[in-house]
């Protein structure tokens, strides 16, 4: 591409969950010959490193202060207090930090849970772009209950029926399965309201990127481009690391393994071809002791070889109810389970051929990671956009298996023991479409429609300088 390179801030919301991807993208940005610089809290900073390495000259960071969490708000009121805080923080720095640059960037691409970078944008004249990590089907969603906060008419029925006609296909969900922050908004209260203006001042910004593809989603980008009333709505994923790629460093996306990686793969080289189950939860769910008591006990039932990664409660969880991996629960399984306790090299043991299938609670990257394995996804989901994920999956891709939900739908061991069994068995319909979406996920970012989503950003940024 001819374009002459632009210079673009990169803000993620300061989570792995969200760093991550969004680095991933700035990668393919600083490899098309582009300058980015990465906003980023202190304790974030070594997830730079490996990027760092890659691109001396054209990566740049600049540290902003973390929010104080010395006294925690309440757990219902944790991330709309965080969002509160950094925009708090934030913005009376990067306001003459942008004006005061010799050669400012051209554009702010900034997380979706930062929707008051809008404002920051328009007073510095310069477009934003919201990056999201979640996929379009959910961010379809959320608007619709940003715009229209659900309502129940009938409080202690978990499974009251909230309906969103607009949107494609008509999802309806249990007002259990409504994330948290739309079933405690209450019109006027002070919170929502900040919540939902950083939501819908993402309706208005310039342009909105999404760790997804075309073929994935293409019904859902469609309607948003209605709804946003632009077509500015480009997908660029998965951005993931190349599979060529160094393996210590897609090991080290996010943090310390219990298990070298090099240890994992050995483990892995063991096993037979589409043999092994990976279970895993995310980056931030702690099961509760009957979630886990009831996996463990379904893998030891299976009889299959898995990897499992578990997530142990800090500091801030450690008098809720966590599950324990049981006593004696290892040396049950030892030969055909191996326990990682924190983060696990999950690209790597996803990529790996003995993979046969994924557990996962549904967050977008781990979809995202899956689909691009081309493995059978046993759906679990717990939270936010993860019921939403779950249903496109299982429903309306036809890659996944659904296997419980959060803690109103825990699985009997017998039952979850027998869907792990069959998810190993080759010529299953799932793997056959898990195998053709893996080769369009694939396709998309080498040359194809996400290759190409990115390449018109770059150009229409490049000509909005001029």
């Amino acid at each position: 591409m001819s374009t002459a390179g632009v210079h673009i801030v990169a803000y993620p919301y300061p989570t792995a969950g969200h760093i991550i991807p969004l680095l991933d993208l700035t990668q393919r940005l600083l490899t098309r010959g582009h300058t980015v610089t990465v906003l980023v809290t202190p304790n974030n900073l070594p997830l730079l490193d490996p990027y760092l390495s890659s691109h001396p000259s054209s990566l740049n960071h600049l540290v902003l202060p973390a929010p104080d969490t010395s006294i925690p708000p309440p757990p219902q009121k944790r991330h709309i207090s965080n969002m509160r805080a950094l925009r708090d923080l934030h913005y009376p720095i990067l306001l003459p930090w942008f004006q005061s640059h010799s050669s400012p960037p051209v554009a702010i691409l900034s997380d979706f849970f930062l929707g008051w970078t809008h404002h920051l944008a328009c007073e510095l004249g310069v477009p934003r772009l919201v990056f999201s990590p979640s996929g379009a089907f959910g961010m379809s969603v959320a608007f619709s209950l940003s715009r229209d906060l659900p309502k129940n008419d009938d409080p202690e029925n978990v499974n009251f029926l909230v309906s969103l006609p607009r949107i494609p296909n008509s999802p309806v969900y249990p007002w259990w399965q409504v994330p948290l922050h739309y079933r405690n908004g209450k019109e006027g209260d002070p919170d929502w309201e900040f919540y939902r203006n950083n939501m819908l001042a993402n309706t208005v910004s310039w342009g909105f990127v999404f760790n997804s593809f075309a073929e994935l989603e293409h019904v859902y980008f469609e309607h948003l481009k209605r709804e946003l009333g632009n077509d500015r709505v480009w997908a660029v994923g998965p951005v993931l690391p190349p599979e060529d790629g160094d393996l210590q460093e897609q090991a080290n996306r996010g943090g310390a393994s219990s298990v070298p990686c090099h240890e994992v793969m050995t483990w892995l080289d063991s096993h037979p071809a589409n043999s092994v189950v990976y279970v895993c939860f995310g980056s931030r769910t702690v099961l509760n002791s009957k979630q886990m008591d009831m996996l463990t006990a379904a893998l030891e039932l299976s009889g299959v070889s898995f990897i499992l990664c578990v997530r142990e409660a800090d500091g801030r969880r450690a008098h809720d109810d966590h599950g324990v991996i049981p006593d004696g629960f290892e040396d049950r399984v030892d030969g055909r389970g191996l326990v990682i306790k924190g983060w696990a090299p999950q690209v790597a043991i996803l990529r790996h051929r003995a993979v046969s299938a994924f557990l996962t609670h549904c967050g977008w990257n781990s979809v995202l990671e899956g689909i691009a394995a081309g493995v059978v996804m046993l759906t679990w989901p717990m939270a936010a956009d993860q019921f939403t994920n779950s249903t496109l999956l299982v429903d309306q891709l036809g890659v996944g298996i659904l296997v419980g939900g959060g803690d109103q739908n825990i699985p009997e061991s017998t039952e979850l023991a027998g869907l792990l069994r069959i998810s190993t068995v080759g010529g299953r319909p799932e793997r056959v479409q898990a195998k053709k979406l893996s080769d369009a996920a694939l396709a998309a970012v080498k040359g194809g429609s996400s290759d190409q989503d990115l390449d018109e950003i770059v150009k229409l940024l490049a000509d909005y300088k001029k």
